[in-house]
């Protein structure tokens, strides 16, 4: 997993998987995993998969020539809401993308680190070699 500053504010934790070190052979065999890490955390829901691909296909946006498919698995870890600012970072998303051979995940970090930490461990446990 490595941090990194994504246009001079955003922290984002990205990890790129080889995909002969996962037992996942598809994008969509990645959101399935998520879904179900997800669904089995004790605070978080599952609201959403976001086919971002397509969705910058169909504006006729611009698609780096590498990317083979992107989508976003959304959701939300709120247990807690103390004040009207934590709307602006929930829920929560997971970015998968397919390149020909490995699948890129980022995420942007999450305000409370404990659940930062889930994030990581979620993706570090898709290796599997």
């Amino acid at each position: 997993m490595k941090k990194t500053v994504f246009m001079d504010k955003y922290p984002v934790n990205s990890m790129e998987l080889q995909k002969n070190e996962i037992s996942q052979k598809t994008i969509n065999e990645v959101l399935e995993y998520f879904k179900t890490k997800i669904e089995a955390h004790p605070i978080s829901t599952f609201i959403s998969i976001f086919d971002h691909y397509e969705h910058t296909k169909s504006l006729k946006g611009e698609i780096n020539k590498d990317i083979l498919d992107a989508k976003n698995i959304v959701f939300c870890f709120g247990a807690a809401l103390p004040n009207t600012k934590m709307l602006a970072a929930r829920p929560r998303s997971i970015g998968i993308a397919e390149l020909d051979d490995k699948f890129t995940i980022d995420f942007i970090d999450a305000p409370n680190e404990t659940l930062n930490e889930v994030m990581i461990t979620w993706c570090k446990e898709l290796k599997t070699k």
